[in-house]
């Protein structure tokens, strides 16, 4: 198909998800020509799934996307109904913020910021075709054969790729909530040497507020001091009136219909072809695989503010329309549930994440970048903060500057490109922060303090956020050497202080830094024996109660850090033919000559190569 027009951008991006708006906002605001292709502008950051952000792990790496100067952070505390703080009875490692999100508002307000942003445009369109010339992207084409010529691609079609929504018998080639699938590009994919893969994901049913007995259930309510996602958001503006959400549980009746009714599933009957998660599965998948479970949590989530549907989170499902009515209505409160939209499963099209380096750019194509669930991930969180590095460095590569890469002591979002690329996943990958070795040093609260310099470097954080996060910093070391310096007696004053917080007695003095050090004892609390205290915020707080109480943890994970540094910086050439080296394993030379790692530590963590072939090719190359 030909078509007359005809257009010059710096950067093109396909697919307006969570990853592509971040990935075109971060090449705008950093001076590039860019458009954005969707094949609705309707779903303009759409939740088609949970209608949440943040979460286990998941919050760490919002946190993190906002720190290097992306919007989720701040559009969600624009659009949230409730927020929460999660695993609080844990250490800060793990805490992780989560907020429902009203999704229609959600979406409308980053559609507006999109729309706001100066040389960004936004185009209704289905790329069909990418345009490469000797290994190197030159723009797209689409299926009206409308010629986009650019200097770097950035592909973010998430579950959207020759998509097919399922449920029983029923089949529908379409995109997420219906809307239409992206039949083109996937072949021209093909054509350009690019692996494909199809994997699979799913969502629960959506159902009618007024049909819902809350009174049977869990009320689920948010934190009472509101924390905002964003660094930059002011924690005064989020504190708001909120909606519950409630828990309820399946039961024996539940599994029962589920398991007499296993045969009709797709996922079991072989309709469905496409790899589903493992850390995400069906109810149909939960019943089966878990059998030793009597019972698994469901959550009743509200859609939005202005709206009765509620999500019912934990009980995503293929099972025929009939089935899912008769298994959902023996749950406690939804007995006389009404359904508004039905349980579906999604396979869709992606890629083999191997391909990419760690800056998210092809490594057999130039200019061409990749982001979100089209490198194989799940989820909002994982797609925007992909999508924030591939605009990033899509845009260093027009403007002829250094990539960004982000190393696994860095941040989660480096955690999450480095599995994908070193490692590859044969399902869809979900951040966990068990995947993070580093994760005392990683924390979401932080991560300010980790991040806002790269962010800073690149043009997209303002010299004057920059240089509240640095001052900040030398806040809390100048705060934490003054406790350190300030002494405290045996005496009365003292004891009752200690009487009061359940702590021992003191039997000689200490500074003030060491009663911090005991778990019973705040920063905050004790302010009454200080009275030169300076007035802090509460994050600079935070950061000094979390660095005295973990001093000891903290300084063994910084050396460990140090050893992970030193095989990260023994860089190897990305032509390296490890077929010349003597000794390696024939799996592990395959596995090299594929990955092509940058470094040893990248080498080291190839599936297939053994510490041994790490000692031959160190001895080889005399890097040791």
């Amino acid at each position: 198909m030909s078509c007359n027009i005809e257009e010059n951008y710096d950067v093109v991006v396909i697919g307006a998800g969570h990853a592509g708006c971040e990935a075109a906002l971060a090449c705008a605001r950093l001076g590039l020509e860019t458009i954005i292709f969707t094949v609705s502008v309707d779903s303009i950051a759409m939740m088609p799934c949970n209608p949440n952000v943040g979460g286990t792990s998941k919050g760490h790496l919002v946190r993190e996307l906002d720190a290097l100067g992306g919007e989720m952070a701040k559009n969600i505390d624009r659009t949230f109904i409730q927020s929460k703080m999660l695993n609080t009875s844990k250490g800060p490692a793990v805490h992780s913020l989560r907020a429902q999100a009203d999704k229609k508002n959600y979406s409308q307000s980053m559609r507006n910021v999109m729309e706001n942003t100066d040389k960004l445009t936004i185009r209704q369109a289905e790329v069909a075709e990418l345009i490469v010339n000797d290994n190197v992207v030159c723009g797209v084409k689409t299926v009206s054969g409308a010629v986009y010529h650019a200097k770097s691609v950035v592909i973010c079609t998430g579950t959207y790729l020759k998509a097919r929504c399922i449920y029983g018998d029923v089949s529908n080639y379409t995109g997420p909530n219906g809307l239409q699938s992206a039949n083109y590009l996937t072949q021209s994919l093909i054509d350009n040497g690019i692996e494909v893969y199809r994997f699979k994901t799913g969502t629960p049913a959506r159902a009618d507020k007024r049909s819902i007995d809350f009174s049977k259930m869990e009320e689920q309510k948010g934190d009472e001091k509101v924390i905002p996602f964003s660094f930059s958001t002011d924690p005064e503006s989020v504190q708001k009136e909120q909606v519950s959400c409630w828990l309820t549980y399946t039961n024996e009746k539940t599994h029962d219909i589920i398991r007499a009714n296993i045969d009709r599933s797709p996922l079991y009957s072989g309709k469905i072809h496409g790899i589903g998660p493992r850390y995400c599965p069906s109810i149909e998948d939960k019943v089966m695989r878990f059998k030793d479970k009597e019972r698994h949590q469901v959550f009743i989530e509200p859609e939005g503010k202005y709206t009765n549907e509620m999500y019912l989170g934990g009980m995503s499902s293929s099972l025929p329309e009939d089935v899912q009515y008769a298994m959902y209505r023996t749950v406690p409160g939804l007995e006389n549930v009404k359904i508004v939209r039905n349980a579906y499963a999604i396979e869709y099209d992606c890629i083999n994440p191997l391909q990419l380096n760690a800056t998210l750019e092809f490594k057999k194509i130039k200019g061409l970048f990749a982001a979100g669930q089209f490198n194989g991930s799940s989820g909002y969180e994982e797609a925007a903060a992909q999508g924030i590095v591939a605009g990033i460095n899509a845009a260093m590569s027009v403007l002829g500057k250094e990539m960004i890469i982000i190393d696994r002591s860095q941040g989660y979002v480096g955690v999450l490109i480095d599995d994908l690329v070193t490692k590859g996943t044969n399902e869809p990958y979900r951040m966990m922060t068990s995947r993070a070795e580093y994760r005392l040093i990683l924390r979401q609260d932080n991560a300010d303090l980790r991040l806002t310099e790269i962010g800073h470097r690149v043009g997209l954080v303002s010299d004057e956020r920059y240089e509240q996060v640095l001052n900040k910093q030398k806040l809390i070391v100048s705060e934490i050497s003054r406790l350190s310096q300030i002494k405290v007696g045996a005496g009365k004053e003292v004891s009752d202080f200690l009487a009061r917080h359940g702590s021992e007695p003191l039997h000689t003095g200490c500074s003030l830094a060491e009663l911090i050090r005991r778990p019973e004892i705040m920063y905050e609390d004790t302010v009454e024996l200080d009275p030169e205290r300076p007035e802090v915020s509460y994050d600079v707080a935070e950061q000094i109660n979390i660095n005295i109480k973990y001093e000891g943890y903290i300084k063994r994970q910084l050396s460990q850090i140090n050893q992970f540094k030193k095989l990260e910086n023994k860089k190897l050439d990305k032509d390296f033919d490890y077929t010349k080296v003597k000794g390696l394993r024939v799996e592990a030379m395959q596995k090299l000559n594929n990955t092509k790692p940058l470094s040893i530590g990248q080498a080291s963590r190839i599936s297939g190569v053994s510490p041994a072939d790490i000692s031959v090719l160190l001895v080889y190359l005399n890097l040791k």
